[in-house]
């Protein structure tokens, strides 16, 4: 079978970077998708372990350049197998604080990003036999804590947008999400053993944790896989928290 390509979108760093690797690492031809200049080092640093990888400089918020991403896929490739959405952003503001704007914005990167990859996908997207989405969502989909109503707003809507499209693509593409918790990137600070104790599998997460999930949501291993959304948060969600 030809070697398959994904598109994955904030992979400068973090959970997208993680995954990109994670792809790269067994097989995959990857589109690097990020705002950032520094996509190109991610790419860089997957050439030098031999792995295949192109960056392209993205504003996942405007459609036109949206458009170009799955465009340099099918130039490049002349294919796409997978697209994975995690570009994300947030701004934690009181409501009072928060602009529509910035809340806008907000639903424009980390939602309607995952819609339009989806709509000018689709076309190369049905041509592969093994086509499926993943979309990055949050716990925060499920529950919350006060000034996070953008971020909450968006990734919830990518719960809903992925049965939606799992519905309407399928059965030529699968859709999942999946729902990291608390995960530790390089920007997070030191953490403390009670950090990790309050996980009832006793350590906080990696975006190696995400990136495992995501590859097997997109192998054939999960053919019969579609319009769900997966909770990796160490247990954190199913634990019940009294106040002393």
């Amino acid at each position: 079978m030809p070697q398959p390509v994904a598109i994955v979108t904030g992979a400068a760093r973090g959970i997208g970077k993680s995954i990109a690797l994670t792809l790269a690492r067994r097989g995959t031809a990857v589109l690097v998708a990020d705002s950032s200049q520094q996509g190109r080092q991610t790419v860089d640093e997957m050439k030098e372990q031999g792995l295949e990888a192109i960056f392209r400089q993205a504003d996942v918020s405007v459609p036109q350049s949206v458009r170009q991403v799955v465009e340099t896929a099918q130039s490049h490739y002349r294919r796409l197998d997978w697209i994975v959405n995690n570009a994300g952003i947030s701004a934690f503001k009181p409501i009072d604080e928060i602009s529509i704007d910035e809340f806008d914005h907000i639903l424009a990167v980390n939602l309607r990003a995952a819609f339009l990859f989806a709509k000018f996908g689709a076309p190369l997207l049905r041509q592969s036999p093994q086509a499926a989405i993943v979309n990055i969502a949050s716990t925060r989909a499920l529950m919350s804590e006060p000034h996070n109503e953008a971020y909450a707003a968006a990734k919830a809507g990518l719960l809903g947008l992925t049965h939606a499209l799992a519905n309407s693509l399928g059965p030529a593409v699968r859709i999942n999400a999946v729902c990291p918790g608390w995960i530790a990137t390089e920007n997070t600070p030191a953490l403390s053993p009670a950090d990790h104790a309050q996980h009832p599998v006793g350590r906080v997460g990696l975006p190696s944790d995400i990136a495992n999930m995501t590859a097997f949501l997109l192998s054939a291993e999960a053919s019969f896989i579609s319009g769900q959304a997966f909770v990796v948060d160490g247990g954190m969600t199913k634990k019940m928290i009294y106040t002393e």
